[in-house]
């Protein structure tokens, strides 16, 4: 099995793009599994767009609840871990908000497990946290979750490989075929030099902005710590996303 220091020196021998780039290229070797499932046929051309809308999820402001927001609150417990508070805004590259955004996320739990059948590692369930969540975007283009914050986990990329603390980020858009999917890290992480999955975005600056701000006044007393993450969509200070 590939070591570390194999992947180090594949991402270290990668050819660079002539500009910085914060869309990493999708078959980027250190990064198995973008070998083997990015598409390598040409796009099909959707002749009628509107038509793929017929056959997507569709939500409306009735559908989605305050509850969706809280993770922390859709069980009959209490989850375990850290609760922590995700708050930010979603805003054009002018800095105009995008109202009535659907923002969806996912992720793993405390113990860094996903309460899926193929996360078979070492690591506990928690019967009380199912880890997705989702909101609206206000008038301001502000979202907020409460949440337990993830454990890292192994990812069997390589030998001892380690994906960082991270949340899963969807964007909706006006419409399904404008979804847009970010991850969001923690500051401070010590796995960041050695996740191929992060350092597959070249642009130094772009990999910073997927990276939360601790926010002391976000803090909850006596119930959770606060992170501030705002995502941009387009623009030179866009927020990566997967495309």
């Amino acid at each position: 099995m590939l070591t570390q220091a194999d992947i180090d020196r594949e991402i270290a021998e990668w050819p660079r793009p002539p500009v910085p780039s914060g869309h990493p290229r999708r078959d980027f070797a250190p990064y198995r599994s973008s070998v083997l499932r990015h598409p390598k046929q040409p796009l099909v051309p959707v002749k009628d767009p509107d038509a793929a809308e017929l056959h997507g999820p569709v939500f409306g402001v009735t559908d989605v609840t305050t509850l969706d927001a809280d993770l922390t609150r859709q069980h009959s417990g209490e989850p375990l871990g850290e609760r922590i508070t995700v708050e930010g805004r979603v805003t054009d590259r002018r800095g105009r908000p995008v109202r009535g955004q659907l923002v969806e996320i996912w992720q793993a739990n405390a113990s860094g497990r996903y309460p899926h059948r193929r996360d078979d590692h070492p690591a506990p369930h928690d019967p009380n946290f199912s880890g997705v969540g989702r909101c609206l975007t206000g008038e301001d283009g502000s979202y907020r979750f409460t949440t337990i914050r993830p454990g890292a986990y192994p990812w069997r990329n390589h030998r001892n490989a380690w994906r960082p603390a991270h949340i899963h980020f969807s964007v909706f858009g006006e419409a399904f075929t404008q979804r847009l999917v970010t991850q969001m890290y923690f500051p401070g992480d010590p796995l960041f030099p050695y996740d191929p999955v992060l350092r597959s975005v070249t642009d130094a600056a772009a990999r910073q902005r997927l990276v939360a701000a601790y926010d002391h006044e976000l803090s909850q007393p006596e119930w959770s710590l606060g992170y501030r993450w705002d995502i941009v969509l387009d623009g030179p200070a866009a927020t990566w996303t997967e495309s």
